[in-house]
Formats: structure tokens, sequence, C-alpha cells
């Protein structure tokens, strides 16, 4: 697929010295992670990362978090 974004709009929007392509590519893929149209095992293929820890951490860097109650209310129960 080929997106074409005017440069003035696009240079806004970008961050400097990073790949405007792969920029496009996380932040969809974090939009579309939040939207639970994506699996975490999908995003980690998608983006090339070899561990479930690399998804983690760019989950949180795009304020996407993935853990509910439930998953709290686990961790408690394994802790004590």
């Amino acid at each position: 697929m080929i997106v074409e974004i005017p440069d003035d709009f696009a240079s806004q929007i970008i961050p400097t010295g990073i790949s405007g392509s792969r920029f496009l590519l996380e932040e969809s893929v974090a939009g579309a992670y939040r939207e639970h149209w994506l699996t975490m095992e999908q995003v980690r293929q998608v983006l090339g990362f070899e561990t479930r820890l690399q998804v983690d951490g760019f989950l949180e860097q795009h304020g996407v978090f993935d853990y509910t109650i439930d998953d709290l209310d686990h961790d408690l129960r394994i802790l004590i």
C-alpha cells in the first residue's frame, strides 16, 4: 500500500529524524490494537518484534495498556 502525504502536513505530524513510514505504521498498529482489531501476536509480527516484552514496551510507549481488573486479581492471588 502506498499513501501519499503532503510534505507540509507530514512535517507537522512526524517527528524529525524518524522514518515517516515506520512512524505511520506504528501509529496505525497501536490504534488497531487499542480498538481490538489486532492481537498482541499480530502486533509482534507486523512490527518485527521478537518478544512479547518488546510488544509490551511498544504499547506502553503509545499509551495502550492492556491490563484489566481480572489481570490484577490474578496477579494478586499469585502473590498472596
